[in-house]
C-alpha cells in the first residue's frame, strides 16, 4: 500500500507525539481539565449504575491491576469502562464544539488513566496520551458533522481512546493503525442514543467505547490487525459521512485543549447559557418560584432539538437523571427552585417532586433563527419570566463562565473539584489529589490512582459548598 490510509496518517500522529510538541501553556489547561474530570467522576460514585458495574465485575472477572476510583481494582477494559462512566454520569465534564457537533474529550478519561496504570506510566506519559487522544477526537469532530449525520461522537472517540491507549502500550506507528481501526470498524454509535427516552446508554456509550479501545489497542500490540481502509472503503467511514476526512496528521500541535469549553451546571452545554441567564434574572429581581406563570427559553436551533423538545422528542414528563440534564424546561424550574442546578438537581426524587413537575409545565423552548445562524461561534439565548402579578423580566445572554471567551481558570477548578468531591473525601485527601494534579509531570500515574482509591464511594463527609455561582 503506497500510499497512506487515514488510520495509517493518525497512527502515525499519535506514533510521533512527543511531550515537546505540549506548550506550557497547553501542559497547565491538561491539567485544568484532568482535575475536573476527577471532581466529576468523584461526584458520581453514589450513583446507581456503580453499583450494578461493581457487580457485573465480580460476577465476570475478579481483580486486576487497574484502579476503580472510590476503591477497588479490575481488569484494564473495565476500569475505563467504570472511570469513564464516572466522568460522564453528572454531566458536567468538558466539551468541544465545532459547526457539525461536538464532542466530550474527556470522555477518553478513563480508557487512557486505565491504559496508563496497566502500562505502570508516568504522569508525563499519561499527560502526552491524553493530548493525543484529545486531538484526534477533536480533529474529526471539527471536519466531520457526526451528530447531523445521525452518528453519535463515540465514532471518533473509538479512533483517540485507542491511540491514547495504544500509545501507553508501547505501539509503533503500524500497530496504532490497526488498534484505531479495529476499535472504530464495529463502534458505529447513532445519535439516537440522545433521544426520548433518554437512557442510560447516553452516560455509558463512552465508556463501552473506552473500554474496547483498550481491548483493541492489547490485540493490536499482540499482532491482531484491523481494516486500514476504514474511511476510504468499500463501504467505510467517508461513505458513511458522505465526505473524506480532510486533516493535516502532518501538524504536530497538540493544542486543541485551549479549545475546550468546562461547565458548571449539571446540564449539557447548550444548557449553561440558558441556566447562568435563568439565574441571573431570578437573583437580580428576587423573583421567587411561587411569582413565576411563565418563562419562556429562546435558543439557538440545535439547542432546541436535543433539550427543548424538537427533533429528539418531548421534554414535558421527565422523570430519571438521564432525562433531566437534557431538559431545558426541567433545568430552568430547578434553577428557579433551587437556585443552582448541581447533582442534587438530577437526583430522580428532585426531578419526580410536584414542585418541579409543575414548573417545567410553565417553560417553553423556542428556536430562533438569528441565534442558531451564530452557533456553534456563539451560544445565545433568551430567557423572559412572566410573573403572577404582571411583572416581565428578560435576558438575553451569549456566552458562558467556562466557555471560549470566559474560561475556568485553574483556582476556578480547584474550587469546583472541592465543591464536587466534598462529600467523598476530606480535606487532606481532597488537597492532596489538587497538589498532585498541578505537578502530574513529576509523579507515577500509581501515585495518583493509589488517592484516587482512597476516596470514599459514599457520601461520608459534610457537605457545605453551596456550589460554584
Amino acid at each position: 500500500m503506497s500510499t497512506l490510509t487515514a488510520v495509517q496518517r493518525i497512527g502515525r500522529f499519535a506514533a510521533d507525539a512527543r511531550s515537546h510538541h505540549l506548550s506550557p501553556q497547553a501542559r497547565g489547561l491538561f491539567k485544568r481539565n484532568i482535575l475536573d474530570s476527577l471532581g466529576c467522576a468523584i461526584a458520581a460514585l453514589p450513583g446507581p449504575p456503580f453499583a450494578a458495574l461493581r457487580d457485573q465485575f465480580d460476577e465476570y472477572r475478579g481483580d486486576g491491576n487497574c484502579s476503580l476510583i472510590g476503591g477497588g481494582m479490575t481488569s484494564p477494559d473495565q476500569a475505563a469502562l467504570y472511570n469513564s462512566g464516572l466522568v460522564r454520569y453528572v454531566d458536567l465534564l468538558d466539551s468541544y464544539m465545532s459547526p457539525g457537533g461536538l464532542c466530550h474529550p474527556s470522555d477518553n478519561f478513563g480508557a487512557v488513566l486505565a491504559a496508563a496504570e496497566h502500562a505502570s506510566a508516568s504522569g508525563e506519559d499519561f499527560m502526552l496520551a491524553l493530548a493525543v487522544a484529545y486531538e484526534i477526537g477533536c480533529r474529526i469532530t471539527a471536519i466531520v458533522p457526526v451528530m447531523a449525520k445521525g452518528f453519535n461522537h463515540a465514532i471518533q472517540l473509538a479512533m483517540s481512546a485507542a491511540a491514547g491507549s495504544g500509545k501507553l502500550f508501547g505501539l509503533n506507528a503500524d500497530q496504532l493503525a490497526h488498534a484505531i481501526a479495529i476499535a472504530a470498524v464495529d463502534n458505529v454509535s447513532l445519535s439516537c442514543v440522545h433521544s426520548e427516552p433518554v437512557s442510560h446508554w447516553k452516560g455509558f456509550s463512552p465508556g463501552i467505547t473506552g473500554m474496547r479501545a483498550v481491548y483493541s489497542a492489547s490485540l493490536a500490540k499482540r499482532g491482531f490487525t484491523g481494516p486500514l481502509r476504514l474511511f476510504e472503503g468499500p463501504n467505510g467511514l467517508e461513505r458513511m459521512f458522505d465526505q473524506p476526512l480532510d486533516v493535516d496528521w502532518e501538524d504536530a500541535r497538540l493544542d486543541v485543549i485551549h479549545q475546550t469549553v468546562m461547565k458548571k451546571y449539571c446540564s449539557l452545554i447548550h444548557g449553561q447559557p440558558v441556566l447562568e441567564a435563568t439565574l441571573a434574572l431570578k437573583r437580580a429581581n428576587r423573583i421567587a418560584s411561587g411569582d413565576v406563570e411563565e418563562v419562556v427559553c429562546d435558543i439557538f436551533q440545535t439547542g432546541y432539538d436535543i433539550a427543548g423538545g424538537g427533533s429528539f422528542g418531548a421534554k414535558d414528563n421527565p422523570q430519571t437523571k438521564e432525562q433531566a440534564d437534557y431538559n431545558l424546561k426541567y433545568l430552568i424550574a430547578a434553577a428557579l427552585l433551587d437556585d443552582q442546578v448541581g447533582p442534587a438537581q438530577l437526583e430522580p426524587a428532585r426531578v419526580q417532586a410536584a414542585d418541579a413537575q409543575a414548573l417545567l409545565k410553565k417553560v417553553t423552548v423556542r428556536p430562533d433563527a438569528a441565534f442558531s445562524a451564530q452557533y456553534p461561534h456563539a451560544l445565545n439565548t433568551r430567557v423572559t419570566i412572566r410573573c403572577g402579578d404582571g411583572r416581565v423580566f428578560s435576558i438575553e445572554h451569549v456566552g458562558f463562565e467556562g466557555g471560549l471567551d470566559h474560561p475556568f481558570t485553574w483556582e476556578r477548578t480547584v474550587e469546583k473539584f472541592h465543591w464536587l468531591s466534598e462529600p467523598y473525601a476530606d480535606k487532606a485527601l481532597r488537597e492532596a489529589i489538587v497538589e498532585l494534579v498541578s505537578t502530574l509531570e513529576s509523579h507515577s500515574i500509581d501515585d495518583l490512582t493509589q488517592l484516587l482509591r482512597n476516596v470514599n464511594p459514599q457520601a461520608a463527609f459534610p457537605a457545605r459548598h453551596a456550589g460554584i455561582q
